[in-house]
């Protein structure tokens, strides 16, 4: 008898887990849908140059938000210094560079101009951020809330005399997400929006009585003309032709025939008040689409939040939020008459090469958190098996 040889036993391929995901298709999908209805809309009412420049600076900014999505969010706590002085730079530069349009806003730098206050949204945040995370165990305290709302404040004061009131409103609301979302209680927030609140009266209607004005007589007109528009002036007119333009797409758009944006009605049809060049060349549909992208980005954007690996993401996350909530609702809201005219642009559908740029670097760090939150929970679940 011959033995047989002994064979070696195969073992199973040993299986794999989870693969850590690249990026949440979902918001990625929400910023390019929206900019694909900026291009379109864009060159639906000035031409075909706009919309180009439009997508070479949203593929600008997407391989800025593609290389942000690959780096640890987490790294980026210790330059928090530097990000904060970086922002006071920008924004004390521009006073020193050309006046256009009677505004200090834009560095010039070679084929552009780069608007400063706008890097500086997402600087403040990480700034913020930071230095919230480093006093986590006084985070209750008043010092605390004080110290964040006056960097806040500091950065908001710095853009405001430019003039760009609007800008100046989103670093407070950054601000004022970062204490929220840190947990600060409600009295201490309460306090902050009753002192705000007072601040604006003071500026609106008590100065000016005492002869001393704080706000510009053009601004206020812009700040009140919601609430009557026919006695507002320039800005009286802007918010009429808007509401006529919005009212006149109705269900599916005027199309070509768009009167309002393409014959010169609307004034800054391209930028302030794109909402209602969309409403009146796509009409109901198209802002409903819009709407439900931005929806979408929100909604996104929260789920990133709650799924965070640690404070400071979430943080970063609630300032990118309240930076997008903040100015969808009052460029959307002032555009049919139920909010001031403050100019703040309408993320990733105005036109503008630094908005765009800045939107996608902040999506850049909602998807960094997304990746580093699910590697996070991907190895604590390994670890249990």
């Amino acid at each position: 008898m011959t033995a047989n040889a002994i064979q070696p036993v195969e073992q199973p391929p040993a299986a794999r887990g989870p693969r850590v995901p690249l990026l949440d298709p979902l918001l990625l999908l929400a910023a390019v849908g929206l900019v694909v209805c900026s291009a379109l809309t864009l060159h639906a009412i000035s031409g075909r140059g706009l919309a180009e420049r439009q997508i070479i600076y949203a593929a600008i900014g997407l391989a800025l938000c593609l290389v942000i999505s690959r780096i640890d969010y987490s790294r980026l706590r210790e330059f928090k210094y530097g990000f904060y002085v970086l922002m006071v730079a920008l924004n004390l530069v521009v006073y020193g560079m050309p006046a256009e349009g009677g505004a200090h806003r834009w560095i010039p730098v070679p084929f552009v101009t780069i608007q400063s206050s706008e890097f500086g949204k997402v600087l403040l945040t990480l700034a913020l951020a930071g230095f919230m995370v480093d006093r986590s165990r006084a985070m209750h305290e008043r010092r605390t809330t004080a110290r964040i709302m006056l960097l806040a404040l500091v950065a908001a004061l710095l853009v405001i005399p430019q003039p760009d009131l609007g800008t100046g409103l989103v670093y407070v609301v950054i601000g004022f997400a970062v204490l929220f979302f840190a947990g600060v209680s409600y009295r201490q927030l309460a306090g902050l929006v009753a002192l705000f609140a007072a601040a604006i009266a003071i500026a609106l209607v008590g100065a000016p009585a005492l002869g001393v004005h704080i706000v510009k007589h053009y601004q206020v007109q812009r700040l009140t003309a919601f609430l009557d528009p026919s006695h507002a002036g320039q800005s009286g007119y802007q918010l009429q032709q808007s509401e006529t333009a919005i009212g006149s797409g109705q269900k599916t758009g005027q199309g070509i025939h768009a009167t309002q944006t393409k014959e010169g009605y609307l004034p800054v049809n391209t930028s302030d008040f794109v909402f209602a060049s969309l409403g009146e060349v796509y009409g109901f549909v198209g802002c409903a689409i819009v709407l439900s992208l931005y929806a979408l980005l929100m909604w996104r954007a929260l789920r990133i939040i709650t799924i965070s690996k640690n404070l400071y993401g979430t943080l970063i996350g609630a300032g990118v939020l309240a930076m997008f909530m903040f100015q969808v609702f009052v460029n959307v809201g002032m555009t049919i008459g139920i909010a001031p005219i403050t100019g703040v642009p309408l993320p990733l559908l105005s036109a503008g090469g630094s908005s765009v740029i800045v939107s996608f670097i902040a999506i850049g760090l909602l998807q960094s958190i997304y990746v580093q939150g699910r590697a996070a929970a991907l190895a604590k679940t390994r670890t249990l098996i």
